[in-house]
């Protein structure tokens, strides 16, 4: 059962070589940015907003985090524990 559990932390759960916490905070402020940029594009010119910027976006984003997580394989765990710690309003142990 221990060496589950230290097998559990040492290896988190990975989307294409991003930790998963990261892979689905990325895209959902990616789309966000999309939505975003799809209203102001379309009230703006008429026209819709081309998808593709937001794809390649999406894969430059990735791969950025791929590239620091190969280095931090813990990374997730870190930006997922200032977060909360952020939620309860403790900022001054953000910089830690």
């Amino acid at each position: 059962m221990r060496i589950q559990v230290l097998k559990a932390l040492a290896n988190p759960a990975h989307i294409f070589y991003v930790p998963y916490s990261l892979a689905i905070l990325n895209f959902a402020v990616q789309f966000i940015i999309f939505m975003v940029l799809f209203v102001v594009s379309l009230v703006a010119t008429g026209q819709p907003f081309n998808p593709l910027f937001f794809l390649l976006s999406v894969i430059a984003v990735h791969s950025i985090i791929a590239i620091f997580s190969k280095r931090d394989p813990q990374l997730g765990q870190i930006v997922t524990a200032k977060m909360q710690l952020f939620k309860k309003k403790i900022p001054g142990k953000l910089a830690a």
